[in-house]
């Protein structure tokens, strides 16, 4: 085998591979050997198949074996020896001259071959101890208590007829059937019957619910609305709409009384164990925001002191995976970057600057993960996938059948949970200060704060996907996902 170096710049490494016919042709008679105690072959007794009759037989498609194995082989070796670590799979590229490939399979010409990859760089991790980092603490009084205890109650409450005449305020819950039209024609999922609608409360596409403030059991009008521009249907988005509306039934709201028949109703023994339990869960949510908090200082703090040489296969890839996604929004809602008073190329800009910064980001938390022996047990996947089976009731089977099956599902599932043992370790290394903050403090994006010179720092534009909805006519409830990851 001979190894010569095409091209070694920066990160970026080509390398030839060359294996003589002669070295080939020593890994096909070996094989061949190998088949001849197997090979059944009429003629012949077992095992005394002569190797030129098999080499005539299976010639060809063994030494197509031999080229792969050879090729696998050799190309980790060489890895090895070099002790390079590529970014990703190597790329592997046989010669494209037919007659030169012809050679080869024939035993009669020798085998090359290139391997172009990209190093990831040296990264030398800092002293942790030296990161100043502030965690944000909100100590949960009895007002946030009472807040959540409401809000329960409030999801909880029921509604009471109101006579005839009443007619609806906000607040009501109103029963209706609606039949919805453009241009006089119905459209898909634009229409119901019995459908339940309490007025305020801005499920439905705005404008909408404002019309139907008194009204009473028994009205039938036409509310005429339109579409939001960024409405997830791109052929509804924008587009004005009537919708023929009959009201069935006004109903009050009748205001639940927080008491001890309510937190048993909620299944609780008490009053007091209810607000015990509503207590823990208050803390366990201030906790979660302020961790995220800090682990998204920590990733601004990495982002600004580490600068290094990209693979740049790895930034192109993250770059076309956010490209991919912010395309496919402004298509579904029929929008241009100039719609968002931004241009294709200022955005490309920005974009490419925020996949940057997740792969600098991922390939910084992974080298300390590496040094530092931060790894994931399959208990740890495990308890992560329960999570996720969690989330699709009645699903479970499916989803779990998907994860068995699907190794690369099962690694992105690790991904996550290395980085955050990673993040954990950095924070418990730095030097943390507690300050105590306001529960409105706590959850105030930083970016409100934020230097719009720094848009690896703004909210990435990835949106989650919004829920499917039986009537198009409620607006669209899609929240921006945050860039407060490594790997997005």
């Amino acid at each position: 085998m001979e190894v010569s170096e095409n091209l070694n710049e920066g990160l970026k490494r080509e390398l030839t591979i060359t294996f003589s016919a002669n070295e080939l042709e020593d890994k096909l008679v070996s094989r061949l050997s190998e088949l001849k105690s197997q090979a059944r072959i009429n003629g012949f007794r077992p095992g005394k198949v002569p190797v030129s009759h098999l080499r005539k037989v299976y010639g060809r498609s063994v030494m197509a074996e031999v080229v792969q194995e050879t090729v696998t082989d050799s190309t980790q070796k060489i890895l090895d020896e070099r002790s390079e670590r590529p970014a990703y799979q190597p790329e592997v590229a046989l010669t494209e001259d037919q007659e030169e490939m012809e050679g080869v399979m024939a035993g009669t010409g020798d085998l090359a071959y290139t391997l172009k990859f990209e190093v990831i760089p040296q990264i030398e991790a800092q002293d942790f101890s030296t990161v100043k980092l502030e965690r944000l603490v909100a100590e949960v009084n009895d007002g946030h208590v009472d807040e959540s205890i409401a809000e329960m109650s409030k999801q909880q409450r029921d509604f009471k007829a109101r006579d005839a005449k009443s007619k609806a305020k906000d607040g009501d819950r109103v029963t209706i059937d609606f039949l919805g039209k453009i241009n006089d024609e119905p459209f898909d999922g634009g229409s119901a019957e019995g459908a339940p609608l309490e007025l305020g409360s801005n499920s439905f596409i705005p404008g909408f619910e404002e019309q139907l403030v008194g009204t009473k059991a028994g009205d039938s009008l036409n509310v005429e609305v339109s579409f939001p521009d960024d409405y997830q249907v791109a052929e509804l988005a924008g587009q004005p709409a009537v919708f023929e509306v009959t009201v069935n039934e006004v109903a009050e709201p009748v205001e639940t009384e927080v008491n001890e028949e309510f937190a048993t109703r909620m299944g609780f023994e008490s009053l007091e164990k209810l607000r015990e339990a509503i207590k823990e869960q208050v803390e366990r949510e201030f906790g979660m925001v302020a961790s995220a908090q800090l682990k998204r200082q920590l990733l601004d703090k990495l982002d600004d002191h580490y600068s290094f040489e990209l693979p740049e296969r790895l930034v192109d890839q993250e770059f076309d995976q956010i490209w991919q996604q912010i395309s496919n929004e402004l298509e579904q809602a029929g929008k241009t970057f100039e719609d968002e008073d931004t241009s294709e190329e200022a955005a490309r800009g920005e974009y490419r600057t925020i996949a940057e910064r997740r792969v600098r980001l991922g390939l910084l938390l992974g080298e300390v993960g590496e040094k530092n022996d931060v790894s994931v047990s399959d208990e740890e996947v495990n308890q992560a996938m329960m999570e996720r089976l969690r989330q699709f009731p009645g699903q479970e089977r499916q989803v779990y059948e998907f994860y068995q099956n699907n190794p690369q599902a099962l690694l992105e599932l690790r991904g996550p949970i290395f980085e955050q043992k990673v993040v954990d370790y950095i924070t418990g290394e730095a030097d943390v200060t507690d300050r105590t903050v306001s529960k409105e403090e706590l959850y105030r994006d930083p970016d409100e704060d934020g230097d719009d010179d720094k848009p690896a720092k703004k909210k990435a534009a990835a949106k989650k996907p919004a829920a499917k909805k039986k009537a198009p006519a409620k607006k669209k409830a899609a929240a921006k996902k945050k860039d407060d990851t490594a790997e997005g």
